[in-house]
């Protein structure tokens, strides 16, 4: 069973003398429930705790082991079975592994290093090679300048061309390499001036007999490169054998240690004297008697547990809490002295959902997590989310296809994130399917509707023409919708307003509420000065709910309810200004929000358009005419079971009177498989789309709309003192 706050949290101390200290910790690490306050050094002869020993020589192994795992790029996913790890085996085996770790690791550092020199050198030969010029060309002169560069040609050449002293000059390129040989020796950087040209330094490639030419210059260092390459591979293989050999030992290393430093450093959180200690922190309420009966049996009567309150929802903290007084007697025991108990600040936050709504506990996380004193709107998502977005795509195809998306999401993923959306996504499809039987359609195919429905499924989404008032009713049941949404988040904000008093639940959320029924009554009732509501709210010939589609017999409000409602918005509009004067230049957003809900309608439209598109293309669409009453209404039908032959041929008793598109299926092989690869990748297209358009409106309508309504979020998470081992047991 969900509930809409958060767990009942108490606030407990936990007193005794230093002597047991380490059973004490050893204890409250084992229940893994109490989330330990920091001591803030504000009583007199108390002391924040010193670490216990061995804890730098732990954090220490712990940054050890650490490097070790990004060195060889180990992840939960390499883990192999839990063990049983003690600290001799944990000493030895992690020196080993350190000492051959880092030998395989300088030296593929030195292979990368030689691979990267050898690439640089490459780079400065390959311009000399290009241009085909022997190095020997390039130096030597007395009376000549030479270069070799990256640059534009034609403006090296007009550079030269206009520079004074230059005699004569001769140029040769090669894509944007260019070799300069100018007469007489002269300053190229001012000869140069305006001309794009990078030059290169020449590389030495040897002297006398040892001289080569940069062509095998270079094939002599990309000879080098594949050796090197070569046993750079070899050391990778080596890594990586040696990755899949220790993954798991430093795995369970890394936890046997992170358990060990944490538990070493608790101290530094307690209140202590020579003596005596004192540890404070949260626990469920309804978890308390653990605590106590865990430390009661393992420490006995040398440490004393105490709930110090049980903090309130309205505002984080306990009004009335009992004040405890803290000392320690000469055999160290902790007593009364007069104290008070240390600052706890807000409780944190454990959302108390049921396994089912869980999943949606993300969703509302991408905000932040609740405060203890807000409605966890966690249920009310749980309940909305997937009824909006099912409306939205409303087809059984679909919604079997979200359904195990969301399962795989959730049965091949460790992260917990993952699996939370694909517990959104199952509970997504189940409602997409089941509007889908409502509205008779399969992948878009009305045939589900012939079968279960006998061809007249209860609701339509108003594409065909025969149901057209559909598509202008679910624009009308879309404010409705809206109205109900934002009016239950003005009323949990006026629920969570009555803490401070009525008078401003009534300013603050009251008054929204006044206003918006106020306003939409007057829209309701068409009444004057505007009187100017559309049709489809309040025409007894088109309206929604006066047949069209919906059989209600409503046309709307009296006049005079309408003006009753003007008046409420009035007064709403004043009790706002006085309550919040600010908020008053956004009363316009009783209008605004609930229209905002109409993207309901939209995308309902959209994605059942994009799925009859791709399926008129394949099995093409045919139309016939009905008379009922002296009105024709047009019928539009999918070519599943075969095409008429041309208009005015009755086909399945109707007389067909329009083809819209004979359908790639009943063509030639080649549209036949045309056709089913647009029918796979159009309602692939589709599906991805129904969750990027109805999924992100949907996120939108809960967040900005209904969310702003009385959110902040802000909760502080709740983490216990304590480690869920993954990959090392205790026995």
């Amino acid at each position: 069973m969900s509930s809409l706050r958060p767990k009942k949290m108490s606030r407990v101390s936990v007193t005794g003398s230093k002597r047991v200290m380490e059973e004490t910790i050893e204890a409250i690490h084992s229940v893994n429930l109490l989330h330990v306050t920091d001591y803030d050094d504000a009583w007199d002869g108390f002391d924040p705790g010193d670490p216990i020993e061995g804890a730098e020589e732990a954090a220490q192994k712990l940054v050890t082991v650490r490097a070790l795992e990004s060195t060889l790029d180990i992840t939960e996913e390499d883990a192999g079975r839990t063990r049983i790890l003690d600290d001799g085996e944990l000493e030895a085996e992690l020196e080993e592994t350190r000492q051959r770790v880092n030998e395989l690791d300088d030296r593929r550092s030195e292979l990368e290093a030689e691979l990267r020199d050898i690439e640089e050198k490459v780079d400065t030969a390959r311009p000399f090679a290009e241009l085909g010029i022997d190095l020997d060309l390039l130096s030597g002169y007395d009376s000549l300048t030479t270069a070799v560069g990256e640059g534009n040609a034609e403006a090296v050449r007009r550079s030269l061309a206009d520079a004074s002293g230059v005699t004569s000059f001769e140029l040769f390129e090669e894509g944007d390499y260019v070799a300069v040989f100018v007469y007489p020796d002269v300053d190229l950087d001012d000869a140069l001036v305006g001309a794009a040209f990078t030059p290169y330094e020449i590389p030495d490639l040897g002297d006398g007999d040892e001289a080569t030419s940069p062509e095998a210059y270079i094939e002599d260092l990309q000879h080098r490169h594949e050796q090197v390459e070569s046993k750079l591979e070899t050391v990778e293989n080596e890594l990586e054998d040696l990755k899949h050999e220790v993954a798991g030992f430093l795995l369970a290393a890394e936890e046997k240690l992170s358990i060990e430093v944490q538990k070493r450093e608790a101290p530094l959180t307690f209140a202590t004297t020579d003596n005596a200690f004192i540890a404070e922190g949260w626990i469920p309420s309804d978890q308390y008697a653990d605590l106590a009966e865990t430390l009661s049996a393992d420490v006995g009567d040398h440490v004393e547990v105490e709930e110090l309150e049980r903090a309130d929802y309205e505002d984080g903290h306990a009004h009335d809490h009992d004040e405890i007084e803290h000392g320690a007697t000469d055999d160290g025991e902790a007593v009364a002295d007069g104290g008070q108990a240390m600052s706890g600040g807000e409780p944190p936050v454990v959302q108390d959902n049921a396994k089912t709504v869980k999943p949606f506990e993300t969703l509302v996380g991408v905000i932040n997590r609740p405060r203890y004193d807000e409605i966890d709107p966690t249920f009310v998502l749980f309940l909305t989310f997937p009824a909006f977005f099912g409306f939205m795509i409303g087809d059984l195809g679909y919604g079997l296809l979200y359904m195990g998306l969301g399962y795989l999401l959730m049965s091949r993923f460790e992260s917990e994130g993952i699996r939370s959306l694909g517990g959104v996504g199952i509970w997504a499809g189940l409602f997409t399917a089941i509007f889908g039987v409502l509205y008779g359609e399969f992948f878009g195919l009305h045939q589900l509707g012939e079968v279960v429905w006998g061809g007249s499924p209860p609701i339509h989404k108003g594409l065909n023409p025969a149901y057209a008032d559909y598509a202008l009713g679910w624009l009308a049941i879309s404010l409705l919708v809206g109205m109900v949404h934002l009016a239950i988040g003005w009323i949990i904000d006026f629920y969570q307003n009555l803490s401070h008093s009525f008078a401003d639940a009534v300013m603050e959320s009251g008054s929204w509420l006044m206003m918006m029924f106020g306003f939409w009554a007057w829209i309701f009732a068409d009444a004057p000065p505007s009187g100017a509501a559309p049709d489809l709210l309040v025409s007894a010939d088109h309206g929604v709910f006066a047949g069209h589609p919906f059989h209600l017999g409503f046309t709307g409000f009296s006049e005079i309810v309408g003006f009753v409602g003007l008046a409420v918005f009035a007064v709403g509009l004043v009790l706002l200004v006085v309550g919040e004067p600010i908020e008053g230049v956004e009363f316009l957003n009783v209008l605004v929000n609930v229209l905002s809900y109409t993207r309901i309608a939209a995308v309902l439209l959209a994605k059942a358009g994009m799925a009859f598109v791709v399926n008129l293309l394949v099995f093409g669409v045919y139309v016939t005419e009905e008379t009922h009453g002296g009105e024709t209404t047009e019928y539009w039908h999918f070519g599943v079971g075969g095409m008429p032959s041309e208009v005015g041929t009755t086909f399945h008793g109707h007389e067909v009177v329009e083809i819209m598109s004979a359908g790639l299926v009943h063509g030639s092989v080649a549209g036949v498989v045309g056709g089913i690869l647009i029918l796979v990748i159009g309602h692939i297209l589709v599906l991805v789309l129904g969750i990027t358009s109805a999924g992100l409106q949907g996120v939108r309508l809960e967040y900005v709309e209904f969310f702003g309504k009385f959110y902040e979020g802000g909760g502080k998470p709740y983490e216990p003192f304590g480690y869920d081992r993954q990959y090392t047991t205790e026995e």
